[in-house]
C-alpha cells in the first residue's frame, strides 16, 4: 500500500470522529453566526476542527495544518511546508443549517501545489470517499468510528448527455451560462464536496464553479477525484494548483472532470 493510501486511511479515522461530533449538533440543533466574510459558522464547525487539529498533531510529526476556522482567527503563514494539511471541518454549513444532509468533513494532505491524499465524509448520509494512490467509497452504518474496507472507485468515460453537478446553495447565473456551453447535458443539484465524490465514483461527469471558493473547500475532494482518474482544471484548462498564499488560498474558477481529456487545455468560459 502506498504511503498516500496509508495517510488517507488515517484521515478517514479522524474524519469519522469529527463527523460524530457534527452529528450531535445536527440532531440537537445549533445556531449560526456570521464571520467577517459574511459566511456562516456554527459550534459544530468549531468542535469538529478542534478534534481534527488534535488528532493530526497526535498522528503526524509536527504537521502544518491550515484549517478554515483557525485561519479566520490567526491568519495565514508566511510560507508553506513541502507537506501540509488543508482542513474544512464542515463544508456546506448552509446545507447543515438547511438540514438536507449534504455537508462534509474535508481533510487533505498537500504536497507542494497538489493534493495527494484526502477524505470527504458526509456524516448525515453515512457516506465516505477517500483517496491516495487509489480511491474508495463506503456506506457506513450509523455511529461507525472505524473505516471499513470500502469499494474501489474510478471515474467513468463521459456520458452523453453529460451529467453536470450544480451547487445546491451557490449556483449563479454565470455558472448556469458556463454549463450551457458544455453542450448536451443533464444537471443535478448537490451540496458541498460530495460533487467530487460522485464524479470520482462514476455517477456524474463534471462540476463547474465560477464563484469564490477556498483551497480547503476543494482539496480533499480533488484528492479523491485524482486518485480515481479525474482532474480539476482552471478556467484556462490548466491543472488546478494549490498553495496560493498570495491569493489568500482562494481558488479561481474551476471545472472538475471525470474524463480529464475533456477539460485539459479547454477555456470553457470562452466556448461559443
Amino acid at each position: 500500500m502506498a504511503y498516500e493510501d496509508d495517510v488517507a486511511s488515517e484521515l478517514c479515522e479522524i474524519a469519522l470522529r469529527a463527523g460524530a461530533a457534527i452529528l450531535r449538533h445536527y440532531h440537537e440543533g445549533t445556531h449560526a453566526r456570521l464571520k467577517s466574510d459574511a459566511s456562516p459558522v456554527t459550534a459544530a464547525d468549531e468542535e469538529a476542527e478542534a478534534i481534527i487539529l488534535q488528532a493530526l498533531a497526535q498522528r503526524f510529526s509536527r504537521p502544518m495544518v491550515l484549517a478554515e476556522e483557525s485561519v479566520a482567527r490567526d491568519g495565514l503563514p508566511a510560507e508553506l511546508d513541502d507537506d501540509y494539511f488543508l482542513v474544512d471541518p464542515l463544508d456546506g454549513t448552509r446545507e447543515f443549517l438547511a438540514r438536507n444532509g449534504e455537508f462534509t468533513v474535508n481533510i487533505a494532505l498537500m504536497r507542494q501545489d497538489a493534493p495527494v491524499a484526502g477524505v470527504v465524509y458526509a456524516p448525515a448520509l453515512g457516506l465516505i470517499f477517500w483517496g491516495g494512490g487509489e480511491a474508495h467509497r463506503a456506506q457506513l452504518p450509523h455511529g461507525t468510528l472505524h473505516l471499513p474496507r470500502g469499494d474501489k472507485i474510478r471515474c467513468r468515460p463521459a456520458a452523453a448527455p453529460l451529467c453536470v453537478l450544480e451547487s445546491r446553495s451557490h449556483i449563479s447565473a454565470a455558472d448556469k451560462e458556463a454549463v450551457s456551453k458544455l453542450g448536451s447535458h443533464l444537471t443535478r443539484p448537490l451540496g458541498s464536496s460530495l460533487k467530487f465524490g460522485f464524479i470520482a465514483s462514476g455517477e456524474a461527469d463534471v462540476t463547474l464553479r465560477l464563484g469564490p471558493t477556498m483551497e480547503w473547500d476543494t482539496a480533499a475532494g480533488d484528492a479523491v477525484l485524482r486518485a480515481a482518474g479525474g482532474m480539476t482544471f482552471t478556467a484556462e484548462g490548466e491543472v488546478m494548483r494549490y498553495g496560493k498564499l498570495q491569493q489568500g488560498l482562494r481558488n479561481g474558477a474551476y471545472a472538475a472532470w471525470g474524463e480529464p481529456a475533456l477539460g485539459q487545455g479547454r477555456n470553457w468560459l470562452t466556448v461559443n
